[in-house]
Order: C-alpha cells, then structure tokens, then sequence
C-alpha cells in the first residue's frame, strides 16, 4: 500500500524568519532503522512491545540475533536520575549491549579511533520503553548517556566481559569536564 504524499502547497517567500528554518529529517528508515550512517563496528536492533491482554511484551535480547554475537556473561541493571547525564566511558576490551528497559534516554557513542574508518563519527539514539532498541557498543568507544525524560532512567547491560572487581574494564572521561569537551564533540 502505497502512502499518498503531501499536497503540493506553493511556497510562499514572505515568512518572516524563512531563511532561518531547517528541513527536518527523520531519524529512521521506513524499516525502522536509523537513518544515518552507524559508527563502525557500532550495531543497533529496534525491537518494539507486543501488546497482550494483560500488557505488553518486548525481547531484549535472543542469542539467534546477530547483534548479541559474544556470549553473555553478566547482566546488570543500572539506573540513572532524570536530567543526569552519565558519560564518557570507554571499555578497552569489552562490548556492551545496553537496553533501556523504562525512562526516555539519549545515548551517545563518538568513535575516537584515530584508525577507523568513521573516524569522529557521532551517532545518538533516544531510546525508552515505548520506543525499545539493543544498542551494541564495541570497545574503544566513547559512550553515555542523558535521562532526557521526567522519570528514573531503568538500563540492562549485558557486556561481553564480565567485571573484574580488581581491575576494571572501565575507563571514565567526566563529561563535564574541560579535556571532555577537546575530544568528544557533543554537548547535551
């Protein structure tokens, strides 16, 4: 079924502020995936609830998926207040695969890799129960997040390394700070 377009409506020039608006663009195909390029090695599943008499239902997560690859070998939950932002961490050797499970969150991955081919790239993906996705992060990427919604932010992660309580896989770049803001090119 074919979807009917817009009428055409002629243009008029005397809009007062014209020259400052922007076409907007969407942010998914009509398959439901993003419509802008992922970072290399970054994958991203759009899942969606499945309504039934009693709720809803959405996978997280089927080891017959390509996305989830690597064993999982922990999962954990975290959460994060409305309007805190939580980033930039990097994983050296880990893949996380994080799900926003209840909350409205933008999460952000920049590819800092000065030998990758997308390079500088930065992909953002707004992400909560009504619009559920697996987001999959490879190592040496920089990631976080903001709760841009009013309530408690509730994410799963199952990581592809489990966590090392004397030596972590995790390395923190604070957000708010000033060598922040000379690598990673993203403000919230």
């Amino acid at each position: 079924m074919r979807t009917p377009k817009a009428p055409s409506v002629e243009s008029h020039s005397a809009i007062k502020g014209r020259e400052m608006l922007r076409q907007k663009r969407s942010a998914v195909t009509a398959g439901g995936q993003p419509s802008f390029e992922l970072i290399s090695g970054l994958q991203f599943r759009p899942t969606r609830p499945v309504p039934h008499e009693d709720g809803t239902l959405t996978e997280v997560a089927k080891t017959s998926w390509q996305e989830v690859g690597l064993p999982v070998v922990q999962t954990h939950i975290t959460t994060t207040l409305p309007g805190r932002v939580r980033a930039w961490g990097l994983h050296a050797f880990s893949t996380d695969r994080l799900f926003v499970v209840k909350g409205l969150v933008s999460i952000v991955v920049f590819d800092g890799r000065t030998d990758s081919p997308t390079y500088g790239l930065v992909n953002e993906f707004k992400v909560s129960e009504r619009n559920p996705g697996l987001l999959v992060i490879p190592p040496n990427l920089y990631h976080g997040w903001k709760v841009i919604g009013i309530d408690e932010a509730y994410i799963i992660n199952m990581p592809a390394v489990e966590y090392d309580y004397t030596s972590p896989d995790a390395l923190d770049l604070p957000y708010d700070s000033p060598e922040a803001g000379k690598i990673v090119p993203w403000r919230w």
